[in-house]
């Protein structure tokens, strides 16, 4: 069982999003909307939020209130530091 699914989030919808960044316009958009963004940022709800909208828009991926808040309690919970090289490993193989 993978980390995301342990908080509820759909494995099926993850490959969906997945494929979607194979795309290399979809990931662009995608990049530039994170870029900047800081562990700080990654701790505040509502910043997160916004972000999993702009997000979710650039991948035509509409998302309930549950599934936002369930994907909002996951990045929370992950402590996540953009700066921290190990950090993105950590991502990259929690959704390989």
């Amino acid at each position: 069982m993978k980390v995301y699914e342990k908080y509820g989030i759909d494995p099926v919808w993850v490959e969906r999003v997945k494929v979607k960044f194979k795309n290399r316009e979809t990931k662009e958009r995608v990049k530039q909307i994170l870029h900047g963004v800081t562990a700080q940022d990654l701790q505040n709800k509502a910043k997160i939020s916004r972000l999993l909208g702009a997000v979710s828009k650039a991948l035509g991926e509409k998302l309930s209130e549950e599934q936002s808040n369930t994907i909002i309690d996951f990045v929370i919970s992950q402590q996540i530091d953009p700066a921290n090289p190990f950090h993105k490993i950590k991502l990259w193989n929690m959704f390989r």
